[in-house]
């Protein structure tokens, strides 16, 4: 029996740094635990529906610590989000569950201080790391999940085009205790092509 080695489109060791006139993206470093350290402190909601609390100082360095282990590990690829409008940090994103052999990866993880909310920082940060992923990465899908109780998140992944897949109930435990019901969403490539693209990039 032949097996074909794919050669790893997304390769973890580079440092891939995708902007437009509004947002930068760049790999989440050690040091920008001084970038976020003021929206761990004075915004701990921003992470009442997360799965890894990064509120606090001793948190929000296990947090990138984390992240920063599992791209070495090449199961995540975490980037901090930078606002070049208000030429600030906003936060941050990243792409995991990365599955390269069946063309396939989740992007979560993200979070924006409440400056940023609403502002439309987050449709150029999904524009961008969606077109990284299906013309870059040459995936096939990009899936969502979220506490099936945050509705804000679920409207913002509804709104760049994701079909709603369905629940998966008692999913995995929730940081403050207790289990979640996560909702799944996602865009095919085929979709992503189809129309989502344009639409997107008519209102960013």
């Amino acid at each position: 029996m032949l097996y074909t080695i794919m050669k790893e489109i997304l390769d973890f060791g580079s440092d891939y740094k995708l902007k437009n006139k509004r947002v930068l993206l760049r790999p989440l470093q050690l040091a920008d635990y001084d970038n976020l350290i003021k929206f761990s402190l004075n915004e701990p909601e921003l992470w009442k529906y997360a799965l890894i609390s990064a509120a606090g100082q001793d948190n929000l360095q296990h947090y990138i610590e984390l992240a920063i282990t599992n791209r070495l590990q090449k199961k995540e690829y975490p980037f901090v989000v930078f606002d070049r409008v208000a030429n600030a940090y906003a936060g941050s994103t990243r792409f995991y569950d990365i599955q390269q052999a069946n063309k396939t990866l989740q992007l979560g993880f993200t979070w924006y201080g409440k400056d940023f909310q609403g502002t439309g920082l987050n449709k150029n940060c999904k524009f961008l790391l969606l077109e990284f992923a299906f013309e870059h990465c040459q995936m096939e899908r990009v899936e969502f999940r979220a506490d099936n109780e945050n509705k804000r998140s679920i409207a913002a992944m509804k709104s760049i085009g994701c079909t709603i897949e369905g629940v998966l109930r008692s999913n995995v435990p929730k940081a403050a205790g207790g289990r979640r019901d996560s909702i799944v969403l996602s865009i095919l490539k085929s979709e992503w092509a189809g129309g989502i693209k344009e639409k997107l990039k008519a209102i960013i």
